[in-house]
């Protein structure tokens, strides 16, 4: 396989959870493609080439070429064999193209032909594409199926016996949509033989103690599996008592999961013989892989290439293993069992799972699942929560996260998933690196970090920031209902602790309100006078659990709390074990929160805290998911005048000129003209007598620029501000030296910041927030991922710095956030359109009453390089 064709090789998967390798064709391929429709049915061959009845060289001669402009044509193989083709051609309208495929009889019904359909889309919308054309026999139901069922707009015509149809391959939500439920079935099922083997095969299982592969096989053993376990090493050992093979091919009947724990030089040969079995589900144990170096990383690729090959799933190499407790299986080599509960979790990090069960169990926080991804070749946590958005045995979902692969694929499918189950994601290896070695504004207060914060809030992930807050939000979720509100109630028998789990609430978000005077009356009834009825409530260190038993449901019926937070420190006078049950027996049914924080020698029971400052900040967090459960999904609006063709051929002329570079003020000015983005009049001057001439033209005061590309005009003395007289203006202009730009000055309204920041991993991303020259030392910026909602904007409008200059700062007239939002849409819709543009800056923005006008803007075009991803989901 040539170089350009590994680039373009394409992984999809089948409705049947199946797998499927797409290449382009080459002239090699001739006597394959021959091959491949000498042996389909008469009836398909008919089909295909409407009425032709013999395939030869000169018939597959147009199916061997592929430039991935004009002309694309697709093989998918299965284990050796070509299964299926598929092909574009470019017609006489550049914009139109006719596609055409085919698919052994032996597949058809398995989804191919939609996924084909899908990858010659993308190709097709790359090379400038807008329009399918198809000639299909009337009778070809499952063809038409197809282009009916793909989520592209579709138009038919009969025509002389034949069905002319044509697709328009714009990306639209109802094909995004389309996309995404393919996706989400194919890969749900393609991953239930991990989760649900009825057999599974341990490679590399020795009988000596110690081994990784040993001591795996005798954690399954240890979990009780429900199904049959078969130990397979060189010798055929038994291990655990259980009869071992030298062959996977010697084991009795299909093996669904097989698990490799060999040295990494000898896996291929391994999963070569697991995969010639029948195997389906590949988890690779072994190291030696991408993790090591160039080498590891080419043994990588032919092992996944070998999974594909077969049509198979694979998780790993370099893991820990895999768990599930439906039929309670540990194919990990853990030190201790997985305790069995709802939640679900994926690890990049083998380590960070085992700390993970060693805390687990002591809180009382059971799992469904344990998936250890480690380099993940195939299998990822995209993948993982496509399988637990629809698992009866998970209601929770954890994940331990060091890079992403898809973003933006996983930022629609936990947006998904979040409605419906909690997910709480750590994420580490963020830096601040990259934002060091930015040019404007914007891009200085973006950075990894900044892209993963936007993508977790708009898709509704909770980020948890340590393991201990993993563990402590997952307690919390698992153990109490969502709260209504923020509004909190603290009731404790030490005064101090009530103190600390106040401040707590605070840097949490979450108020500590008055309680109503029936509230107080009620406590204070009951409790002695010394104590205090106040928020937080002293019970005194005289409490005991009747106490908290009475005290508890008096706060709970307050209409004015949300939550309860218990505090419970142990005294000579009471008993822990009284306390908790007291207070277990006073939440009983309570549909809201109740989060018991319990200071003792013998620690926190099952479901509680040991520290208040862990406990509210989970509630914190937990707040923070009702509201956005409460928020509306938003939508993306539509915006008229638009020149999207206009901004595409100025970049493609402007990138003709420098790969990489700053647009000089005309550029700016046509680029954001062609979106709409309102900006202050102004003029060029390349002399202090233009530059007079242009501020009397559009009135003094006036403002007198650089017109330097790309220039931070304040840090470089390259603007005047303010100037009252054609004197100043010719004085400046001197001083600035060279071409320079002329604006009105305006005054009034508040300097916000706007701007698009292409991250390498995340895609485009806007920012919002304060502007002016102190926009990087307030450093209050928001970045939300593009496209933008209407419910993103109302965030930023609503919440931080930003929105407090919106609102009116100091008795200033509220801005316009009807014209400011449209600025942000527009900015979005650019960063979307045009991935060329790398850095775009609007600041400031000076908002008033009635609209807002962009004062200074700054461009950065980069050439965008064309990649293609293997996997397609």
């Amino acid at each position: 396989m040539t170089e350009t064709i590994a680039a373009h090789v394409e992984d999809v998967v089948l409705r049947d959870g199946s797998t499927l390798r797409l290449r382009p064709t080459t002239p090699d391929d001739a006597d394959l493609l021959v091959r491949f429709f000498a042996e389909l049915s008469p009836e398909s061959r008919y089909l295909r080439f409407q009425g032709a009845g013999t395939v030869d060289a000169r018939t597959v001669e147009p199916f061997v070429h592929t430039d991935f402009d004009s002309t694309v044509s697709l093989v998918g193989e299965l284990e050796g064999e070509v299964v299926t083709v598929a092909t574009y051609v470019r017609l006489r309208d550049a914009h139109r193209a006719e596609v055409a495929f085919a698919v052994a009889d032996t597949l058809q019904g398995k989804g191919i032909g939609t996924r084909l359909l899908e990858r010659l889309a993308a190709h097709a919308s790359r090379a400038g594409i807008d329009e399918f054309v198809a000639q299909v026999l009337p009778q070809n139901s499952a063809m038409l199926k197809v282009f009916g069922d793909a989520g592209f707009a579709v138009t038919r015509r009969l025509e002389e016996g034949v069905v002319e149809v044509k697709l328009e391959l714009e990306q639209t939500e109802a094909y995004r949509a389309a996309t995404d439920e393919r996706d989400h079935i194919a890969v749900a099922r393609s991953l239930a033989p991990f989760f649900t083997p009825t057999s599974v095969a341990v490679i590399g299982a020795s009988k000596r103690r110690g081994t990784i592969g040993g001591e795996l096989f005798r954690n399954i053993l240890a979990g009780d599996f429900t199904g049959a376990a078969y130990p397979i090493n060189a010798k055929g050992d038994p291990v655990g008592g259980v009869p071992g093979y030298a062959s996977i091919d010697d084991v009795p009947g299909t093996v669904d999961l097989a698990v490799v724990c060999v040295p990494g030089p000898a896996v291929l040969e391994a999963a070569a013989s697991a995969l010639e079995s029948g195997v389906k589900a590949l988890c690779v144990i072994s190291a030696g892989f991408a993790e090591i170096g160039a080498e590891g990383a080419a043994r990588q690729e032919e092992l996944l290439a070998l999974a594909r090959q077969h049509g198979a799933r694979l998780i790993g190499p370099n893991c820990l293993g895999i768990a599930s407790s439906v039929c309670r299986m540990n194919a990990t080599f853990a030190g201790r069992a997985f305790p069995p509960g709802r939640a679900a979790f994926s690890s990049q990090s083998g380590a960070l799972g085992i700390a993970l069960l060693e805390q687990a169990e002591s809180r009382g926080l059971g799992l469904s699942s344990f998936v250890s991804i480690g380099n993940k070749a195939d299998v990822s946590s995209n993948d993982l929560l496509e399988y637990w958005e629809d698992d009866p045995e998970t209601d929770l979902v954890l994940l331990y996260l060091e890079s992403f692969g898809n973003p933006r694929k996983f930022a629609r499918i936990a947006k998904r998933v979040a409605r419906s189950k909690p997910i709480l994601a750590m994420r580490s290896g963020t830096s601040a690196r990259g934002a060091r070695a930015a040019s404007s504004h914007t891009a200085a207060m973006a950075g990894s970090d900044a892209a993963v914060e936007a993508l977790f809030r708009q898709a509704g992930v909770i980020r948890a920031s340590t393991l201990e807050e993993l563990i402590d939000t997952s307690v919390m979720l698992s153990t109490q209902p969502l709260p209504r509100g923020n509004r909190v109630a603290v009731v404790t028998n030490a005064g101090g602790m009530g103190i600390l789990a106040a401040d707590a609430c605070d840097h949490a978000g979450l108020v500590l309100p008055d309680l109503t005077e029936e509230t107080s009356e009620k406590l204070a009834a009951m409790l002695p006078a010394e104590a205090s009825t106040a928020n937080p409530v002293d019970l005194l260190g005289s409490a005991v659990g009747e106490t908290y038993e009475k005290a508890i449901p008096i706060l709970l019926a307050d209409p004015g709390i949300d939550a309860l937070v218990v505090l419970f420190v142990l005294t000579i006078v009471s008993d822990t074990t009284d306390v908790v049950e007291a207070i277990q027996r006073a939440s009983a049914g309570s549909a809201k929160p109740i989060v018991p924080v319990v200071m003792s020698a013998e620690g926190a029971p099952h479901g509680s805290f040991a520290y208040p400052e862990s406990a509210v900040h989970a509630l914190g967090l937990a707040v923070q998911r009702a509201q956005w459960l409460r928020r509306a999904e938003g939508v993306v609006p539509h915006l008229d005048g638009i020149d999207q063709a206009g901004a595409r051929e100025l970049v493609h002329e402007l990138l003709a000129q420098s790969d990489d570079g700053w647009l000089d003020p005309d550029g700016t000015r046509r680029l954001l003209g062609a979106y709409g983005v309102p900006l202050v009049p102004e003029r060029r001057a390349d002399t202090p007598d233009e530059a007079v001439a242009a501020a009397v033209e559009l009135g003094l005061p006036s403002v007198v620029k650089t017109a330097v590309a790309g220039a931070h005009k304040t840090e470089t003395g390259g603007v005047a501000l303010d100037l009252r007289s054609e004197e100043e203006v010719r004085r400046a202009a001197e001083r600035i030296g060279g071409p320079v730009i002329v604006q009105p000055f305006l005054s009034g309204g508040c300097e916000l910041l706007a701007g698009v920041v292409q991250d390498p991993v995340f895609g485009p991303l806007v920012a919002f927030g304060p502007g002016g020259t102190l926009a990087e030392l307030i450093g209050a910026a928001r970045f939300a991922l593009a496209p933008v909602t209407d419910v993103d904007v109302q965030l930023a409008f609503t919440t931080g710095k930003a929105a407090r200059l919106l609102a009116g700062w100091r008795g200033a007239p509220p801005a316009d956030t009807a014209a400011v939002g449209d600025v942000l849409y527009r900015l979005s819709q650019l960063a979307v359109d045009l991935p060329e543009v790398a850095e775009l800056d609007l600041n400031p923005i000076l908002a008033g009453p009635d609209g807002c006008v962009a004062v200074d803007a700054r461009v950065r075009l980069q050439q965008v390089e064309q990649t293609t991803a293997t996997k397609t989901w």
